[in-house]
């Protein structure tokens, strides 16, 4: 929208104000500065308020507004005086204005930082958040302007009003004056006030999913009058699922007379559909799209699925039309899942729906499952289906220009039906907002994450998001520090989903292995030491064990305190006859399975080779639907997350004669523990106990056991078993969230080093930042605490002597030109130089070999003690934000790429795994007799990095190397800073949906 000819030039209309934001209910809304253009749409608004807010608004009757007022409200210069207005189908829902004033409360302008604020919400939308939502916007607008404070009279009955000032989080003063409440607000973000945005966005978010996952109506647009189609395909699905809601068929091409089509009632529009739809599912051919969604959002449509094809994944015409598809929907407040997309699912029994183009919709289970391809989808399902497990929800978002991965994790946090999320992704639009939702999520269940696209350094056809420049391994250990369980395949997703979906988490690494072959055991074996695993030496049933055999095998396995987890290994068994028993696996299954429902709460995976239905009968056995009880913490939220979680478990009857179970209809809650479930105390690991039987199955039945994992191959099964492990370990930790050193806080100096990154800013000729000189570097990063060792120039041999006179013998001379930078291997340093003599012959062989000093850029340095180099970084991605890297110097990280990586802010606890988790980290703690370093001072050096480039986002880039690490202290030799103008940051500011 762009600025009239009345506003001031050097005030222009401020687009980047703009946002689409979702509300309480999962509804989207659009905020953007009130214009001149819109005293028609201020008045229109104002007559739909009602008596009672008008009068709460101006503190007496005002029944209309007086063409002074619409043009006071409609005017404004966007720095003193300043309106947003919330908007759907581009009417106003929603307005708040604030004016700056002086301390006596007339009208001001800069340097005043006070501003009067006032609020006005059409009843009919209160209590969706609106006002809450204009709060977090206009407060950032103000901040940005200079203003530091908002001051608010409100009457004492409006209770609405009140209450979002005082649940914003932010520090207030209030008083009684005159009749009305006077309420003072400091705008600085504080901790609590951030909390409370990332809580409501959390919760609108999730709400948005699941609208449209779980809608009370469904309508297809496009169904073809025929079999067949796109259209008809998701109608027949629907049936076919059971949906449990409303279903319309709906073409304009409908002859009039036709009344249903497969027994639902068919429309040639929505608009003679007497009832509300929630839920629409767009199948017509990409140019009648538009026509589709204004149909929807006239007629108040929740969501839409777009499947139609034809956008971004065409090129640029077709990413303008994706991005006019999106703000089209969003201006009726509609989410999208699409365009290009396969579908969505949702096997809860209230629901049942699958408005997808799979054929089947899979059985109930207990993972959620978010895929960008449809062909990956198609996949997935499959081996899911052909595995027997089941699935929660199910969605596709194709080209995901709306609905992501991000979203679906906000769903995935809080739905009680999900104990498990599986995401394929080949893009990430807002890797920081991933990072911080998947650290929540997989703080109560595990996040299973396969990233296409890794190494082809741009987006997918479809995807238009910022393209991250950090290599693929660092974007791995990210997700790692996040809780995120990041695999290669879909096929290993598949394995990691089934057995955490089905299993307790392990308390450690130790695992027993039992079996009928020798051979499959020793694969076993060596399988589990090369994922760093425990193994203890297999136990041989031989080939003549019994399904009696391999129960009681595995019983004294689970009963065992020295093993965490046990990998049943079973090939055909020999029979009395001296045959082969192949069989069916059916009683081998019930066998394993009866052995667990006695057993301990310890993961079981099963190795089978050539067991005709073993695999099938075990998913028959018992199912993802009810998983057996868990250990406490595996339900535990962090402190991050909020609130403690409560584990629920469900009794099921055992056909003892058929091997085979019935489900009992329980599911996991979350909250307060929920009608005949247990809540469990016990620490990670260790069995819950005093869990009850669920008070609907019977009291004498025991509680079956979740689904036993069956693959038909060790390594697999390992692997699998070897990841749950690792995020066993991190749930662990993450349990007691790191910190970051107090100490910290005494020895730095924040402002001064502000003072001179501001100083160096202002002379860069470049406005896109300057590199550091080394004296530079020195002062700004001994603010910090970082003391970097001089270096003294020696453009000749005289210069070479009097800086070693200065710094004192032995010095080390080395040269500093970029070719040769930190390359001893080509003989540009001398070591250990002890005398003016020594130094004058290491000069002169060192220009005789490398070039003349004025190529070589010779400087002096005074030794360090002996110890081990290191190299330790921070720098800042525009998408993925500041990073902290470590590895040893040279062929380590730079050959073989041993680097280390962690996202900033790190804690304590961050800096200490940094340090250990790359492969050459026995160097650093005596490794073959030698010495070992002072590691303490290497994670405060890293700590105090981090502080530095999270307080002062301008440092875009910090190298430190080498870092020669001692027995006893370090030494900083070398220092390589970059400051530029901080890049544009998408996780800060008040929440706004991302428009790719």
């Amino acid at each position: 929208m762009e600025p009239t000819p009345e506003q001031s030039p050097h005030h222009a209309y401020p687009d980047h104000w703009e946002a689409d934001v979702v509300l309480r209910d999962g509804g989207t809304a659009r905020i953007r500065p009130i214009t001149t253009d819109d005293a028609e749409r201020l008045v229109s608004f104002y007559e739909q308020v009602s008596d009672e807010s008008k009068y709460y608004r101006f503190f007496a009757p005002y029944p209309r507004l007086s063409d002074r007022d619409v043009h006071r409200f409609t005017h404004h210069d966007y720095v003193d005086r300043v309106g947003l207005a919330v908007t759907i189908g581009g009417e106003f829902i929603g307005t708040v204005r604030y004016d700056r004033i002086d301390d006596r409360g007339r009208p001001a302008s800069a340097p005043a930082d006070e501003a009067e604020v006032a609020f006005l919400v059409q009843d009919a939308h209160q209590g969706r958040g609106v006002a809450s939502a204009l709060l977090e916007h206009i407060a950032a607008v103000a901040r940005e302007r200079g203003i530091r404070r908002f001051a608010a009279e409100v009457l004492p009955a409006n209770n609405k009003m009140i209450k979002v000032f005082r649940d914003g989080g932010y520090t207030q003063r209030r008083s009684f004056e005159d009749g009305s409440v006077h309420l003072t607000l400091d705008l600085e973000p504080t901790e609590k006030s951030l909390a409370v945005q990332r809580g409501r966005e959390q919760r609108a978010e999730a709400r948005s999913v699941q609208r449209l996952l779980a809608p009370g109506s469904v309508a297809v647009i496009g169904t073809g009058r025929t079999p067949g189609g796109v259209g008809r395909t998701v109608l027949r699905n629907l049936l076919a699922a059971g949906y449990t809601g409303r279903t319309y068929a709906v073409n304009r091409a409908f002859d009039e007379c036709l009344a249903t089509l497969d027994g639902v009632p068919a429309h040639r529009s929505l608009g003679e559909i007497d009832e509300q739809v929630d839920l629409a599912v767009i199948a017509v051919p990409a140019h009648r799209v538009p026509e589709a969604v204004a149909d929807c959002g006239e007629h108040g449509v929740q969501g839409l699925v777009v499947l139609s094809a034809g956008y971004a994944e065409r090129g640029a015409e077709g990413r303008e039309l994706q991005r006019e598809l999106v703000r089209q929907a969003r201006s009726y407040g509609m989410r999208i899942i699409g365009p290009n997309a396969f579908g969505i699912i949702n096997t809860a029994e209230t629901v049942r729906l699958n408005a997808s183009l799979a054929p089947e919709s899979p059985a109930r289970g207990r993972i959620g499952l978010f895929t960008q391809s449809g062909a990956i989808g198609i996949a997935l399902l499959s081996g899911l289906h052909r595995r027997g497990a089941g699935l929660s929800s199910f969605i596709s978002a194709g080209n995901r220009a709306d609905v992501s991965g991000n979203d679906f994790l906000q769903y995935s946090f809080e739905d009680p039906d999900t104990d498990v999320a599986l995401l394929y992704l080949e893009s990430l639009g807002n890797p920081r907002k991933f990072t911080r939702l998947a650290r929540r999520t997989a703080a109560v269940k595990p996040v299973v994450v396969v990233k296409g696209a890794r190494h082809s350094g741009t987006n997918p056809p479809g995807h238009a998001v910022p393209v991250s420049r950090i290599p693929d391994t660092t974007v791995s250990a990210l997700m790692r520090q996040a809780g995120v369980i990041r695999v290669d395949t879909v096929t290993e997703m598949v394995d990691a989903g089934l057995l955490l979906a089905g299993q307790p988490l392990p308390a450690g690494p130790r695992v027993a292995i039992l079996g009928n072959s020798e051979s499959l055991g020793l694969l076993t074996y060596d399988a589990c030491l090369a994922e760093g695993l425990r193994p203890r030496p297999p136990v041989d049933l031989t080939t003549a064990a019994s399904p009696q055999d391999f129960r009681d095998a595995l019983a004294e396995a689970l009963a065992d305190g020295t093993c965490d987890a046990v990998i049943v290994t079973a090939i055909p068994w020999v029979g009395e006859n001296g045959e082969a028993e192949t069989g069916d696996g059916q009683v081998l299954a019930e066998a394993l399975t009866k052995a667990v429902a006695g057993g301990s709460a310890k993961p079981v995976a099963v190795v089978h080779v050539e067991i005709g239905g073993l695999a099938e009968a075990l998913a028959a056995a018992s199912s993802t639907a009810a998983p057996r009880p868990r250990t406490a913490a595996s339900r535990t939220v962090s402190p991050e997350a909020g609130a403690d979680r409560a584990a629920a478990t469900a009794s099921e009857a055992t056909n003892d004669r058929a091997g085979t179970t019935t489900p009992a209809t329980a599911t996991a809650r979350t909250g307060p523990t929920a009608p005949g479930t247990a809540t469990a105390t016990a620490a990670l690991g260790k069995p819950a106990s005093g869990t009850p039987a669920d008070a609907t199955a019977d009291p004498e039945t025991p509680p079956r056991p979740g689904r036993i994992p069956a693959y038909p191959a060790a390594e697999r099964a390992v692997r699998a078993l070897a990841e749950a492990v690792k995020y066993a370990q991190w749930r662990r930790q993450a349990a007691v969230p790191g910190k970051i050193p107090e100490f910290l806080d005494d020895t730095i100096d924040e402002a001064g080093a502000a003072a001179l990154i501001e100083a160096q800013l202002a002379t860069a000729p470049d406005p896109r930042g300057r590199p550091l000189t080394h004296d530079e570097a020195r002062e700004l990063l001994g603010r910090y605490g970082i003391d970097v060792r001089p270096t003294l120039p020696a453009p000749d041999p005289e210069a070479a002597v009097a800086a070693a006179a200065r710094l004192g013998y032995p010095v080390a001379l080395k040269t500093t030109a970029p070719h040769l930078r930190h390359r001893a291997d080509l003989g540009g340093v001398r070591l250990d130089v002890a005398d003016e003599e020594a130094l004058r012959r290491a000069y002169g062989e060192l220009t005789d070999l490398l070039g003349k000093p004025a190529e070589l850029l010779p400087v002096v340095q005074a030794m360090a003690p002996r110890g081990v180099d290191t190299v330790v970084r921070a720098s800042i991605d525009a998408a993925a934000g500041a990073i902290l890297s470590f590895g040893l110097a040279g062929a380590p990280s730079e050959l073989l790429g041993d680097t280390a990586h962690r996202l900033v802010p790190a804690t304590d606890r961050d800096a200490a795994e940094l340090i250990r988790s790359i492969r050459a980290a026995p160097v650093l703690f005596g490794w073959r007799g030698s010495a070992p370093v002072d590691t303490a001072a290497l994670e405060e050096l890293l700590l105090r990095l981090s502080r530095l480039v999270d307080d002062h986002p301008e440092v875009v880039s910090v190298a430190l190397e080498p870092v020669v690490v001692a027995p006893q202290g370090l030494t900083v030799l070398g220092a390589s800073v970059r400051l530029a103008p901080p890049p544009a940051r998408s996780d800060v500011g008040p929440r706004r949906l991302p428009n790719y």
